[in-house]
């Protein structure tokens, strides 16, 4: 007769088998307990390892991110001296600097969750195949599979790609953020939320506007850390260009040194001089430095006050004009030839 071949019913590394075997001796009894208590405890030890390292990099992150918000102090300046120039300085640094900070912990925070968010990724798909592996499921196909899935994502999805790979770098360079105004091509308006994929914004009707990332080929960012009102005012050309100047820059130096704005200018404006030489006008141009979002109410009030001024100085805003040249002779000839023509 042909001897009866045997299987050992523990593979390599079951230890719970073995000990089981050893106790008893029983081949059913030690299958039963592995399946019992050995793949349990290795899925629980699995589990439990993932949420160990999950939880010191979320605290790297979390390290990271603090850092980032804090900002770094030149080298060889203490922390009382930072605090004592910040008491010294004007009301429009302390609010530029303020800005700067908000906007920098806003950063550091979108960054840090997004680092969580692929952390947390990344451990739930390498833990989550092996504890199928555990359970005895064949791994194999499921990281072929994968590749191929990545394989297909690459050709199928590329406009979805290109949105995501498009958003990490947007916030990673910090082209914007919640509460900037933007122009970003066919639509322009207020950042109201900022995703891996579609940047949502709102423009001055009201209207929200959805924009995949992948599709904003430029941005032009009307408040990030500074921001300048632009002036443009039209005189006649009987004006004395040297005066309109002067009172062009006490008018905005006074607005400069005004309690309920000295905290929204950074520096002192500036009156460049002579823009433009139009058909009816002369252009002088006036540029205001403000904090972030701040250059409208800034140009608005500025407006208001040089309407003033100039009406009380007696200077010229001219409006439209059109000269009309009256010819005498040809109006002469044109009487003369209706006269000889015989009537009808």
């Amino acid at each position: 007769m042909r001897a009866l071949e045997t299987t050992a019913p523990c593979d390599d590394g079951e230890q719970v088998c073995r000990a089981a075997l050893e106790l008893t001796g029983n081949d059913t009894v030690a299958e039963v307990a592995d399946v019992l208590i050995g793949t349990p405890l290795s899925i629980a030890g699995l589990v439990l390892l993932a949420m160990v390292i999950r939880w010191v990099l979320h605290k790297l992150v979390d390290r990271l991110v603090a850092r980032a918000e804090d900002g770094m102090f030149p080298q060889g300046v203490s922390r009382f001296a930072m605090r004592r120039t910040r008491a010294e300085a004007t009301m429009s640094e302390v609010g530029l600097a303020g800005a700067a900070a908000t906007r920098r912990v806003q950063r550091a925070k979108t960054m840090g969750d997004l680092l969580k968010s692929i952390i947390t990724g990344v451990l739930v798909a390498m833990f989550g195949t092996m504890v199928l592996s555990e359970l005895g499921v064949n791994i194999a196909p499921i990281i072929a599979s994968a590749g191929i899935i990545g394989l297909a994502l690459g050709f199928g999805a590329q406009s979805l790609v290109k949105d995501y790979l498009s958003g990490i770098f947007m916030i990673f360079e910090d082209q914007y953020g919640v509460g900037d105004v933007v122009d970003v091509g066919e639509a322009s308006g207020t950042i109201e939320a900022v995703t891996l994929r579609v940047t949502r914004l709102r423009d001055l009707n009201g209207t929200v506007w959805y924009v995949p990332n992948g599709e904003i080929m430029r941005v032009g960012n009307m408040s990030q850390n500074w921001s300048r009102a632009v002036i443009d005012v039209s005189v006649g050309y009987g004006e004395d260009l040297a005066r309109v100047q002067r009172v062009l820059h006490d008018i905005a130096v006074d607005l400069w040194r005004d309690d309920d704005f000295r905290h929204l200018i950074i520096e002192e404006p500036e009156v460049t001089g002579v823009e433009m030489l139009a058909a009816d006008a002369v252009h002088l141009r006036v540029l205001v430095k403000t904090l972030p979002l701040e250059q409208w109410a800034v140009g608005r009030e500025l407006r208001q006050r040089i309407k003033a001024r100039f009406d009380h100085e007696g200077i010229e805003i001219p409006f439209a004009q059109r000269v009309v040249w009256h010819r005498q002779e040809q109006a002469d000839h044109q009487r003369a030839a209706a006269e000889d023509s015989p009537a009808s």
